[in-house]
């Protein structure tokens, strides 16, 4: 090689070097450009991470969008619109369902449409029989309400029975069932209508004597007596256990009966109404005497108002008497000839004490008379002329 090659193959050589420490110091001085992210940050994306995309980010608007479930103004503003849009109701289960989803099997519905796992009209739901037999209403607090069911204990267990037992209490409202206990004898429960009818029953009947026993009455925790299918013959073959609602001798079946009826406390006084207007005092106290009861020493009737029926009083020799006449005798039959049906005669207490006997006591006698008629004029204890 000559000297002239050799000349420029180191020229070139210098070139070369030269380039590359100038490339080297390009290098250095200016750093190269960081890479991209492959993906945006979540804070705006409403937690869910999306690809980048470039363009978006250079050129579209910064818009930020926000959580439904951490945004309260977002949900504000979306309950709203809806309101707007389809009314107070909200939109149709149809357009909700992408984006709430389904709702739970177990969810709280009103009956108006069967629904399930598979959403608003599903066919996963089945709706709860109705009840037939409601409960009645308990106490929300406060203090425990009492119902109409009392408890009377001390009854004869060989005379009393149903019927007579309602002879008793319907003198203090109306009688809805009656039930003697087989496991305590002498023992029976009695459904009123209301509370307060078994208020009064308890009021004037209990610590009563009755022949040789006392009678005792108490408020029951039973609201109401179910029905007994099967009720077993008391000491008379008699049922344990009759239904009165229907009974037309309850006398507390209207607001009118209501009125004119007076509770009074047991005396040995009975007033007795709806009786034959020509009976005779023979004929009452044959009444008694066919029912195994002591009859009245003293009978008085009243002047007729009507030719319909009779009243008046009757006295007994001591307030025992006068209960056990009312159990076995109120509701009694009498037969008169010039009538299709019989008389049922009633019987109730009286206001008066006693009824004046004697030649010095007829003022007295005269008096109690006038004012037990004024008492129970044109009203017969709420039930007028019933034969």
């Amino acid at each position: 090689m000559n000297a002239t090659a050799l000349g420029r193959h180191a020229v070139r050589a210098d070139v070369a070097t030269i380039r590359t420490r100038s490339d080297s110091v390009s290098d250095e001085g200016q750093p190269q450009q960081r890479s991209a992210p492959l993906l945006q940050s979540p804070q705006y994306t409403g937690g869910r991470p999306q690809p980048y995309n470039a363009s978006t980010v250079n050129h579209a608007p910064a818009t930020r969008a926000c959580s439904e479930d951490s945004c309260s103004q977002h949900s504000q503003h979306s309950d709203a619109q809806n309101d707007m849009d389809f009314g107070s109701g909200g939109p149709p289960p149809g357009m909700m369902k992408d984006r709430h989803g389904p709702p739970p099997p177990h969810h709280p519905r009103d009956g108006r449409g069967p629904y399930g796992p598979e959403g608003y009209g599903g066919e996963g739901f089945v709706p709860p029989p109705p009840m037939h037999h409601p409960m009645p209403p308990q106490n929300q607090g406060g203090p425990p309400q009492q119902g109409g069911v009392m408890m009377v204990y001390g009854l004869d267990p060989t005379t009393a029975n149903a019927d007579r037992l309602f002879n008793l209490c319907c003198l203090y409202g109306n009688v809805v069932r009656i039930k003697f206990l087989k496991t305590k004898e002498g023992t029976a429960m009695v459904q009123m209508g209301d509370p307060v009818s078994v208020e009064r029953c308890v009021q004037n009947l209990n610590n009563v004597t009755v022949g040789d026993y006392t009678l005792t009455l108490a408020f029951s925790k039973q609201a109401y007596l179910s029905e007994v299918m099967n009720p077993y013959p008391l000491h008379d073959k008699s049922p344990s256990f009759k239904d009165y609602v229907s009974n037309k001798n309850n006398r507390f079946l209207t607001p009118a009966s209501i009125h004119k009826n007076r509770i009074q406390p047991p005396s040995k006084v009975v007033h007795f109404f709806n009786t034959p207007p020509d009976v005779s005092e023979e004929q009452l106290l044959a009444v008694f005497t066919d029912y195994g009861v002591t009859s009245p020493h003293t009978i008085s009737k009243f002047p007729l108002k009507s030719e319909r029926s009779s009243s008046g009083l009757m006295e007994f020799q001591n307030i025992s008497q006068s209960v056990m006449a009312i159990m076995a005798c109120n509701h009694a039959t009498i037969n008169h000839p010039g009538a299709k049906f019989p008389f049922v005669m009633k019987l109730c207490f009286s206001s008066s004490r006693q009824i004046g006997q004697g030649k010095g006591q007829n003022q007295n006698k005269n008096h109690n008379l006038k004012q037990e008629e004024s008492q129970r004029q044109g009203q017969n204890n709420g039930i007028e002329h019933d034969y």
